[in-house]
Order: C-alpha cells, then structure tokens, then sequence
C-alpha cells in the first residue's frame, strides 16, 4: 500500500477509533437500526474510483472494501435490502453539466470503468441506481424505491465520503429516513476531508457509527 494514502486495510481499525473520538462531541444522537426497515445503501464503488491509474481514484475506497463486503453479506444474509448506487454519464456534453466542468475525468456508462467493483457486484435481482449527480436521490427513483421498500433506516457506505456519500446522506435526512453512517466504510481522498464530513453529518444529519456496530445488531436479533 502506498505511505501516501491516509488510510489502509492494515490500519483502519487504528483510524476508525481515532475517528471516532474526534466526532464524539457531535455523535450525540445515538440509534440503533430497525433492522426490519433498514436497508443498505452501497455508493459509487465502482472502478472508475478505486482503480489507482485512474484520474479520479479513491484511495479511502481500496481500505473499505473488506468491510462494505461484510456489510453486504450481513444485509443479504438476512434478507434486507442492498442498493447500489452508480455514477455513470452518457457523455460530458449530454449529461455532465457542471459536473463535466468541475471534473477532469467522467464515468461513462456501459465501460468497465463504470462497473462496480467485483468484490462487491450486486446479485441480479439487486437494484442498481444510476445517478448524474452526487445525490443518490437526484434525478433517480431511489426514494420511490425506499419508499415501496417501507424502508425508515438507511445504513450508507461506499465513496467519496465527501462527496455521494455526504451529498445523499443529507438528502436522506431531510426525507426522514434515519441515516446510520459507516465511518469505516466510507472513503475519500484524504482524511481532513474524511473527518470534517464525519465531524457535519454526525452534528446535523447522521448517527456515525461503525460496521462492527451495526454487524451486532444483526447478532443481537
């Protein structure tokens, strides 16, 4: 793993924990999910972001794909629902917008860059939304999907932390879905941008947790 990235698999346990007593002053909103009304929201993990010769990697993406799979597998074991989101372009003049403008590169659907990752593909019967913007709820049927779902606890993991995963977790709340927010399951670019997001949406928006935690609750039951 290249020293240069702010967090491996190696030592994400090790940064989880610091992070998590960096946001305790915020993280006052404390819930546990109603597993029979939760589902999983699995964002933009796809190759364009956690290929490292891509222009627009991710390299949080690569330390959390062993916990998204667990997460993934925990959903699916019990059977609760895994979405996937994935961020895709017809083509820069078509669908970009201001996107095309603000990004040097973009995923252009039906490419193997726009694939999830093959770690983490969804089963055929799972429901993939593909999105134009950084919301998951933007221009999408996502909320019509949650909503036919009877869905009230979305559990949100996946990449940029800063970005999608911020972007929909925001929106998600103010839709009244409670939003449970993988710390060590989201990655982004670096980890002042990682924690000043985990610092907001657990102050306004999100109880920021860990996938441990939430693996529990399935243990619980």
């Amino acid at each position: 793993m290249n020293d240069e990235y702010y967090v491996s698999e190696k030592n994400l346990k090790e940064k989880a924990v610091l992070w998590e007593k960096e946001i305790k002053p915020y993280n006052i909103h404390r819930m546990k999910p109603a597993l029979s009304s939760s589902a999983l929201l699995v964002i933009d993990m796809q190759n364009f972001f956690l290929n490292p010769k891509s222009q627009t990697f991710t390299p949080g993406g690569l330390a959390i794909i062993s916990n998204v799979s667990q997460l993934i597998k925990a959903f699916r074991k019990n059977r609760l629902p895994v979405i996937y989101t994935a961020h895709v372009h017809k083509s820069q003049k078509m669908d970009g917008g201001l996107m095309s403008w603000w990004w040097e590169g973009m995923v252009i659907e039906n490419t193997e860059d726009a694939k999830i990752h093959p770690d983490l593909a969804p089963l055929p019967e799972e429901k993939v939304v593909f999105k134009h913007r950084y919301s998951g709820f933007y221009n999408t049927d996502l909320e019509i999907t949650l909503r036919c779902l009877k869905i009230t606890d979305l559990v949100i993991c996946g990449i940029m932390t800063n970005l999608c995963c911020e972007t929909t977790a925001r929106e998600a709340f103010m839709r009244d879905f409670k939003v449970f927010f993988l710390l060590d399951a989201t990655g982004t670019v670096d980890e002042e941008l990682h924690l000043a997001t985990l610092k907001n949406l657990a102050f306004g928006f999100a109880y920021v947790t860990k996938t441990e935690e939430i693996l529990s609750s399935f243990r619980e039951v």
